[in-house]
């Protein structure tokens, strides 16, 4: 099994009817593969840092999920929250309504407001929804993002009309340049996919399939 192509996942199950023994199940597939996280709704983050935290595995949740239309004082509020109950790594979605209203110090603010409220002790990682988004209002998304001090910038929720794509991931790549990191996610199911993500610039990739992935790549010399 290649545990460098592992590294890149983000072991996701983010549906709201998920059990108990379905979180379980992940958390001993991100184990079992070596995946960079297992991601998962607030209401699940102290549980899987206690089944984690003497692993390599991180806990990763999300914030503002998955409309971005929560006010910041409670995205701020659900960060540190998250982080006290073990999260290293927070997804964040932006007020999308406010972005494509011209709001861009709302949008911005929104981002920073969340990117210290984690004081330095998770990534953040900043959902755009692309696919609601032109590729000039993608842009722009993705600026703000760095501008604020995200640590990334993510494709997708996974909750809205479309997923990852090859050519907004080049864009998101080309726009925050070779340092911040690029997330694909949504849609993201077999290893040709993964792989063609991660040539166009993803440094991570959210996914439900990655033990299938991962079983597409036995044998094959990979990243």
């Amino acid at each position: 099994m290649n545990t460098n192509l592992a590294k890149y996942i983000d072991h996701t199950l983010l549906k709201p009817e998920s059990t108990k023994k379905q979180i379980d199940k992940i958390i001993e597939e991100a184990i079992q593969y070596e995946f960079a996280s297992v991601c998962i709704n607030p209401t699940w983050v102290a549980h899987c840092y206690e089944r984690l935290k003497n692993t390599s595995v991180k806990v990763c949740t999300v914030i503002g999920f998955p409309l971005g239309a929560t006010s910041t004082e409670t995205k701020v509020f659900e960060t540190m929250q998250a982080i006290k109950d073990g999260a290293t790594e927070v997804d964040m979605v932006i007020n999308i309504g406010e972005l494509k209203s011209g709001n861009l110090e709302k949008v911005k603010n929104d981002i920073v407001a969340v990117v210290q409220a984690t004081k330095g002790d998770a990534l953040t990682k900043v959902i755009i929804e692309t696919s609601l988004l032109t590729d000039e209002e993608k842009i722009t998304a993705c600026k703000l993002a760095k501008e604020a001090g995200a640590n990334y910038v993510k494709t997708s929720t996974g909750f809205s009309n479309g997923g990852a794509t090859i050519e907004d991931i080049r864009l998101m790549r080309e726009t925050v340049g070779p340092d911040m990191g690029v997330k694909a996610s949504g849609g993201v199911r077999d290893l040709q996919t993964m792989k063609a993500m991660i040539e166009a610039g993803a440094t991570r990739i959210g996914a439900s399939a990655g033990v299938e992935i991962l079983k597409g790549n036995e044998g094959m010399d990979g990243y």
